[in-house]
């Protein structure tokens, strides 16, 4: 699906606009590691962050020892280490392919998804302390079929109430994603199912995890549907009321 949004002026105004901008002060740019397949590969579909020890943790969604993902180590000084390798044993109970940024959880582990793999092969939600112990905590579609509880998992945010909270590429009642809840012992809850309404105004495919605000809501995006099928904005309690915010290319 494909929607022109713009109009040429803006173009040139946003060009011109850049143009006149100020420069920004020089920055000193530094290459900490560089990834070799052995140790992962495409790290970019996820953001790092610094765990309680002080070194950054992220995933790579391709390499490690089983060419299906990594979750990695890095220090500060540059030093990389693989903590975990996905899918070291047949059909990827463990899950591969991981997609999102981790999540520090309040106890200190790390908090994760896999896009596919998992004891169904529909992604998981994992479990991993700083030394590299993982736990499998939900796969994906355990019922088979239509997946009603999700598939593809794409994001996780730890709310206040120290549970957390993400998004699925697909799956869900309407087969086009959803929004779930999970406790850090395992305890999974599907709280929305997006295009529950005509024509999908509610939006479909989220590709984005979740954000908690000020308010105790969490506010995501879809890549499709909404108002103009290009996409939306959405608030959602952590009891599952949705309301849609903003549909872009009105």
């Amino acid at each position: 699906m494909t929607s022109m949004c713009f109009t040429l002026p803006l173009i040139a105004a946003l060009v011109i606009t850049s143009a006149l901008t100020a420069p920004v002060h020089a920055q000193t740019f530094t290459t900490l590691s560089n990834f070799n397949d052995a140790d992962g590969d495409k790290p970019e579909f996820g953001s790092l962050i610094q765990a309680t020890n002080g070194n950054y943790y992220g995933t790579t969604y391709d390499g490690g020892k089983n060419e299906a993902g990594v979750v990695f180590e890095v220090a500060r000084t540059g030093e990389l280490s693989d903590v975990y390798s996905f899918c070291p044993q047949p059909g990827c109970v463990d899950g591969q392919n991981p997609w999102s940024s981790l999540v520090l959880g309040s106890d200190g582990n790390l908090y994760g998804t896999t896009l596919g793999g998992g004891a169904y092969g529909w992604g998981t939600i994992y479990k991993i302390t700083i030394g590299g112990k993982l736990t499998t905590l939900y796969s994906f579609c355990p019922a088979g079929g239509s997946c009603t509880d999700g598939e593809a998992p794409v994001g996780l945010a730890q709310a206040s109430n120290g549970n957390l909270y993400g998004t699925t590429n697909g799956g869900g009642a309407e087969h086009v994603g959803t929004v779930f809840e999970i406790s850090k012992t395992g305890k999974f809850k599907s709280l929305y199912s997006f295009c529950s309404k005509t024509n999908c105004v509610d939006g479909s495919q989220p590709w984005s995890g979740l954000i908690q605000a000020a308010n105790g809501n969490l506010y995501g995006t879809t890549y499709y549907g909404g108002a103009n099928g290009a996409g939306t904005v959405y608030e959602i309690t952590p009891g599952g009321e949705f309301k849609t915010l903003y549909s872009f290319c009105p």
